[in-house]
């Protein structure tokens, strides 16, 4: 008999720099979902990767000194290692920069085209660069960019659109009949709000962003960052490529497990694609919330990150992957704090699970000499364990099937506390104390061993690593681990243990939350001591030179000169003579500090038109990649004057 089929996937991760406790949550719920469902005997395929294009990556490659394709080969060995540590047991790993990838995405994009879903145009709007995404004037909020909050400025370009104002009518009509298409139910009436007020048509290219792939007609152009990330979930199966031949065996998928802020692309735009492409749709898109750090969204930018590695060394892979899935209630926002890891590992993991099996096999060897006799008396006490433990995969499945992760981790302890109090009511010391109550002794053991094999076999979904653990202490074979094996009690014809070391200590919470404190202050100190040397060397005159070197005319011939127009300029924080400018050169844009603010304000100079040295060695200041230099002119009074050229072109060669 054919097995079901099961499909989920992750978002693929924007590898500008390492993943955070964040990133690793999506990522191990999903690794849970996978798992439970190939327990239940289903063909799963579980899709992760990375997307790989964009201006973040291209300017960060270029302060590391790598190119692009370099700089995110090796934050990619990062990101792999990290999944590996955490026990992800993903079934393919796509990077948007595969080559069967951008095949695919390269025929999609001319396929839109050709039968009129995709148009070229220009786009005028305002811009958010670290979002790397267009906004209209009425999308903003208080003028900024309503996903990141920074500062946006008018842009004009010439783009490709994809028509999604078009797909409005079905988007609301895919909505009323799937009701389940988006979830938590609170997402759905956000995209249906967002749909109501309008949809604009959608930019699908740039030609001011070169790491990307090429539009195949128009060379000049790349794909915009969502027709090629999104089009990943059908290129791994194997859509418009020859790399595999999955497509037909896996799609659509049965989860698209997102984060909130990108549920909007994943359930407007890309059910439109789809449509556009006329192939089936996602049966779910999952929008979690975040894990959130004292009040606030984790960011790389910000730097208020966890690292998981660390929290892995510390505290155990399974730890780590348990707090995770039972701490933050699924679908909505959940809080991170030391304090509440180590409770969750002490109450859960060490005080019932870890006890539940130490006390269990230790009580089999003292009583018994680790094999428990054939001969058992039963009694009604037993059944209220026995009940629990049947009906737990009903309860379960239920809540793994609603993406519940937590909930149905909850049912699972649950028959781990009811077994725990189950030892207290049987009173096993008691009964070893006569020898007649031996086979009364050897029931409440058994009933023991019998009720962790329900909980090890449906942990095995959580923690990967610690089960194998307890079975090797109570002695249960791989089909005594079976999901068939979960329906009845009594399944063990034999029990034979070998105590072990304690799967869970306990920690010591003060002891260790007072070490991290230590840590953390001391990491304070040391990054707020390379910041002030920083600031320190930043302020520090530069060496006026006593005689002005020569130079050859080959020399000259070197510096290309052009003109460039401002189109953004801000002050760089904490650093008083320098102004962030965002130029347009005619082909791109680009960001050039300079040291004028002394005698410019920011709203001086937006929108002039100014000389710039083009083709001057990239150099990182301030933290910002610095790509050039405006032309100025020293005043007999020590101040600066600009050289503007409104009247010529940008691009516009000076000689």
């Amino acid at each position: 008999m054919e097995k079901k089929k099961f499909y989920i996937t992750t978002p693929i991760y924007y590898p500008s720099d390492n993943l955070h406790i964040g990133h690793s949550y999506t990522t191990v719920a999903c690794d849970s979902l996978a798992r439970y469902k190939r327990l239940q005997g289903y063909d799963v395929m579980y899709l992760t990767g990375t997307d790989e294009h964009g201006q973040k990556i291209q300017d960060k490659a270029i302060a590391a000194g790598k190119t692009p394709k370099q700089y995110v080969d090796d934050i990619v060995v990062g990101i792999k290692e990290l999944w590996d540590l955490l026990d992800i047991s993903y079934d393919r790993y796509i990077r948007t920069t595969d080559d069967y990838h951008v095949e695919a995405v390269q025929k999609i994009f001319k396929k839109l085209y050709e039968q009129g879903d995709i148009y070229k145009g220009f786009y005028e709007g305002m811009y958010c660069k670290p979002c790397e995404t267009f906004w209209t004037q009425s999308q903003l909020v208080d003028g900024k960019c309503p996903d990141c909050g920074r500062d946006v400025y008018a842009a004009k370009e010439d783009a490709y659109f994809f028509k999604l104002s078009n797909y409005a009518d079905r988007l609301l009509k895919l909505y009323e009949d799937v009701p389940n298409f988006i979830q938590p139910e609170a997402r759905k009436n956000e995209m249906i709000s967002f749909i109501k007020q309008g949809l604009q048509d959608l930019c699908v290219s740039r030609t001011t962003v070169k790491w990307g792939i090429p539009v195949t007609f128009d060379p000049d152009h790349t794909v915009y960052v969502w027709v090629d990330a999104l089009s990943n979930y059908i290129t791994a199966l194997g859509y418009e490529n020859g790399q595999y031949n999955d497509y037909d065996k896996y799609w659509p998928a049965d989860i698209h497990m997102v984060g909130k802020e990108i549920l909007r692309f994943h359930t407007i735009i890309w059910p439109a694609m789809l449509m556009a492409l006329d192939l089936p749709l996602p049966k779910r898109v999952f929008g979690h919330g975040w894990l959130l750090l004292e009040g606030g969204k984790m960011s790389k930018s910000v730097g208020n990150v966890v690292d998981p590695v660390v929290l892995c060394k510390r505290y155990g892979v399974d730890a780590v992957r348990y707090f995770l899935l039972r701490e933050v209630p699924f679908g909505n926002d959940g809080v991170y704090t030391n304090e509440s890891l180590i409770a969750r590992i002490n109450s859960d993991l060490a005080n019932d699970l870890g006890n539940l099996v130490s006390r269990s096999a230790a009580m089999i060897e003292k009583y018994f000499d680790g094999v428990l006799p054939a001969e058992r008396e039963g009694a009604d006490l037993d059944k209220e364990l026995i009940e629990l433990c049947e009906g737990l995969t009903a309860k379960t499945d239920k809540f793994m099937d609603d993406l519940s992760i937590p909930q149905a981790l909850a049912e699972i302890f649950k028959v781990v506390q009811r077994a725990n109090k189950y030892i207290d009511e049987t009173q096993p010391w008691v009964l070893a104390k006569d020898e007649a109550n031996k086979p009364r002794l050897a029931a409440v053991l058994y009933n023991l061993v019998e009720a962790l094999r329900f909980v090890t076999t449906l942990l095995q979904a959580y923690l990967p690593n610690t089960t194998p653990k307890i079975a090797a202490q109570l002695g249960y074979t791989a089909e005594d681990l079976t999901y068939e094996s979960l329906a009845k009690f009594c399944h063990l014809a034999e029990v034979k243990v070998q105590k072990g070391e304690v799967i869970f200590p306990r920690i010591d919470a003060a002891k260790e939350l007072a070490a991290i404190a230590k840590e953390e202050a001391e990491k304070k100190a040391a990054r707020e001591a390379a910041k002030a040397k920083e600031e320190a060397k930043a302020e520090e005159p530069a060496q006026e030179e006593e005689k002005v070197a020569e130079i050859t005319y080959d020399d000259f011939a070197k510096v290309n000169l052009i003109v460039g127009e401002i189109r953004d300029c801000q002050p760089v924080p904490k650093a008083d003579k320098l102004l962030n400018n965002t130029v347009w050169d005619g082909k791109r844009e680009r960001t050039i500090l300079s040291g004028i603010h002394e005698w410019y304000e920011p709203a001086d100079l937006i929108g002039r038109r100014v000389i710039i040295v083009d083709n001057l060695a990239p150099r990182k200041m301030r933290g910002f990649i610095s790509e050039g230099m405006l032309l100025a002119a020293d005043n007999p009074d020590g101040s600066a004057k600009v050289i503007f050229v409104d009247d010529i072109e940008p691009g516009s060669k000076v000689r």
